[in-house]
């Protein structure tokens, strides 16, 4: 889900938007694919669509906009997608490295995508709607007038009553859009809520993991997690500080056998990625860990993870958790599996819906784990590694801010 720019206290009623409002116009930086939308014209229809690369659901839903635009292409129906969330230090990065991806991964695009760094649609569009997630769909119907406000699924049921005329007035689109409008303000407020707690903790922790205050960054990763219990950036952080920075296994451990019963229960591929990862990263000190807990609880995580994830699927992050997996293995003597896992990572990552800044540094890592297995030089795509026998430099830990 994509972060707010406005909070909700922000959005006065007579600016809201929703189903009988008259459509925000388009303003963006650049437009990389189709032709240029700058007003709405009479007669036709739009479907509109925050999306991003590197988001899952976004490229899933634009496979569903490409026969959309097909099926409907004669009923005056036209898609445009709004690259509205790249993540990128510079806007001539972000589109960049946007265009690679969409000549590569959709060469036969058959819709317009427009380009915005600076996030002014998001301030048009989305704040004022309260959406607060991507992909997120807004239909323009014949008189300019948004007809629907929605998750990009519900298009195939939407779009032909929006066409023939009867959404508008139906009892579906009226109770479809009043609980969007609740859904949107109730996440907006928690959004807002959590931002107010967390950022005076980030004032503390981001200094402190950059000066290796590991005393100072503990202090407000718990003090984060008294007012968020349930936020598995910050119980990674947590169990990652006291194992690995203070080297206290007395207070580590217990806290990492909680998160990893809790990851289990949850059936979370994330929370165990998290887990499997203060556990089997090859740039970390495992010298006192209890030898036989720590493959009992890789093997459970492991397996586990594989079950919810499995290498044959193309679906699921798979750098997140294969390389400490991978590592697991490679550990308990299964080279061959743990060479498996890294090459399916790989491969996962060269069609993933993700742009290639942001797969740079997991390739260099994933690559420089399967030189080692394979005890050779090695090259994929741009990165090159060869096999090292010691482990890599330990990377210093990231704050949940940062990671995200």
């Amino acid at each position: 889900m994509t972060s707010l720019t406005e909070s909700a206290s922000q959005v006065g009623a007579a600016n809201v938007l929703s189903v009988g409002s008259r459509a925000p116009s388009i303003k963006v930086e650049d437009w990389l694919r189709g032709h240029p939308v700058t007003k709405f014209e009479p007669g036709k229809v739009y479907i509109v669509e925050f999306w991003a690369t590197w988001s899952g659901a976004c490229i899933a839903s634009m496979a569903n906009l490409v026969i959309l635009q097909d099926k409907y292409r004669n009923n005056g129906v036209e898609v445009v997608g709004i690259a509205a969330h790249e993540q990128a230090l510079t806007a001539d990065e972000a589109r960049a490295s946007l265009d690679a991806w969409l000549t590569k991964s959709v060469p036969k695009l058959n819709h317009a995508i427009a380009f915005d760094y600076a996030g002014e649609m998001s301030k048009l569009w989305m704040d004022p709607s309260f959406s607060v997630g991507i992909p997120t769909s807004f239909v323009v119907d014949r008189d300019g007038r948004l007809a629907f406000i929605g998750h990009p699924t519900q298009l195939d049921n939407a779009l032909p009553k929006i066409l023939n005329g009867s959404w508008a007035v139906s009892d579906e689109a009226k109770a479809l859009d009043a609980a969007s409008l609740n859904t949107g303000r109730r996440r907006k407020r928690e959004l807002s809520k959590k931002r107010a707690l967390v950022e005076p903790i980030f004032a503390r922790l981001d200094p402190a993991i950059k000066s290796k205050d590991w005393a100072a960054a503990l202090s407000a990763v718990e003090e984060a997690l008294g007012a968020m219990p349930d936020e598995v950036a910050f119980r990674g952080l947590h169990a990652e500080l006291l194992l690995h920075k203070i080297r206290d296994m007395g207070a580590g451990l217990p806290v990492l056998r909680q998160l990893v019963r809790d990851a289990i229960e949850k059936k979370s591929v994330v929370w165990m990625s998290v887990a499997i990862r203060q556990l089997f990263d090859p740039a970390k000190d495992y010298f006192g860990f209890p030898h036989a807990e720590r493959f009992a609880m890789g093997k459970d995580l492991s397996e586990h993870i594989l079950a919810a994830n499995p290498p044959q699927g193309s679906e699921g992050a798979k750098f997140l958790s294969y390389g400490a997996v991978a590592q697991y293995y490679y550990e308990t003597g299964k080279r061959g599996r743990a060479i498996e896992l890294v090459e399916a990572a790989l491969k996962w990552l060269d069609a993933a819906p993700a742009s290639d800044v942001a797969k740079r540094d997991v390739v260099q890592c994933s690559l420089q784990a399967l030189a080692s297995y394979r005890s050779e030089k090695l090259c994929y795509e741009k990165c090159c590694s060869a096999a090292q026998n010691a482990a890599p430099e330990k990377p210093e830990p990231r704050s949940p801010r940062e990671a995200a």
